[in-house]
């Protein structure tokens, strides 16, 4: 545009001393150059390349079906962030099978994204051993200094950060709000993956707000796929009459058939994340998802303007949700209490 400019200015200087008519015309041609040029100007902004282009990588334990990266989305695109206009989104799905997961972080990492995204325990920890410095933001559901994931959550130190779904007292809360819908029930079975050491202190909580509530907790280990079943049978020869599952990836990655056997044996049961309410449980208790998933969209936002994750403490929740279906109910014959179905964030039909 300013060599337009300067060609019409020139031209102006150029008619000084020349007759009336032909200086007339001449700053005609000059005023005609500058239109053109305001005109052209919006033109040439928009030919212009745009900034980069960021990848931004995604690496879950569920399936797209699960819609877990709806909320996700929408935080970045509160963000300014558009897939397909300035981010590609990178999705990878282990579609329940954990050892799927190191293949599917080396794959993300062979698409230089700018950023990785893990979704779970198990997620990050694969996102971690790839051989890789990418920046990685977790949402995890365990305490990542145990886990090993971080150092401290005040600072991260690495290449690691995020948020963590890690609350005090949440397996206390969840079993009283079992008994608050099964207020007669006197033995309650706990699923738990004794081969995760870290879910140890999920079943001393648990044992301690039974004894409380005056409620016998059955313990019944889950290793294999193989013992799942057999914990419900197990569970029904002790005349169980609801059910709690501890918080574990194991355990989370069968959710769908942990939910079924509990319909089969008609035990209404205790969730620790709302993807088994989606998937049919009766009731879940847990932080916020969408929260979390929003709250994950601003680490990678900050991380993609520069911030480190090792500068980035990691977030501990401050919302938590009360997810009830209402339609697992009326198939056990429960009748859910008005005051629960008041608290409940949501109630699923």
């Amino acid at each position: 545009m300013s060599t337009t400019i300067g060609s019409a200015h020139g031209a102006y200087k150029r008619a000084k001393g020349q007759p009336a008519e032909t200086r007339r015309g001449l700053h005609l041609v000059g005023l005609l150059f500058l239109a053109l040029s305001l005109l052209m100007a919006p033109l040439a902004a928009e030919a212009q390349p745009q900034g980069k282009v960021f990848r931004i990588g995604w690496l879950a334990l569920g399936s797209p079906s699960s819609h877990d990266a709806e909320a996700f989305l929408q935080g970045l695109r509160e963000l300014g962030y558009i897939d397909g206009q300035n981010i590609v989104m990178e999705s990878r799905w282990a579609e329940g099978n954990v050892n799927r997961l190191g293949a599917l972080a080396t794959d993300l990492v062979q698409h230089h994204v700018d950023v990785l995204v893990a979704i779970g325990d198990a997620p990050t920890r694969a996102a971690q051993q790839a051989p890789s410095a990418i920046p990685i933001v977790m949402s995890v559901a365990t305490d990542p200094v145990a886990q090993g994931f971080v150092v401290s959550l005040a600072r991260p130190n690495g290449n690691s950060t995020g948020v963590t779904g890690l609350g005090g007292g949440l397996s206390a809360k969840r079993l009283e709000l079992l008994k608050e819908v099964l207020p007669t029930a006197s033995r309650i079975a706990a699923l738990w993956h004794p081969a995760n050491p870290l879910t140890a202190p999920y079943v001393q909580e648990t044992r301690a707000a039974a004894q409380a509530l005056g409620v016998e907790l059955h313990v019944l280990e889950v290793r294999t796929p193989a013992d799942v079943e057999g914990a419900f049978a197990a569970a029904t020869r002790g005349r169980a009459e609801a059910l709690i599952v501890l918080p574990d990836a194991f355990l989370q990655s069968h959710q769908q058939q942990i939910v079924d056997l509990a319909h089969r044996h008609r035990l209404p049961g205790m969730y620790p994340q709302r993807g088994y309410g989606d998937a049919g449980g009766l009731m879940s208790y847990a932080a916020d998802l969408r929260d979390r998933r929003r709250r994950i969209a601003a680490y990678v936002d900050r991380i993609l303007k520069g911030a480190k994750p090792a500068d980035l403490p990691v977030e501990q929740p401050t919302k938590f949700e009360l997810v009830l279906n209402l339609k697992t109910a009326q198939a056990l014959g429960i009748t859910l209490p008005p005051s629960l179905l008041v608290l409940a964030d949501e109630v699923i039909q």
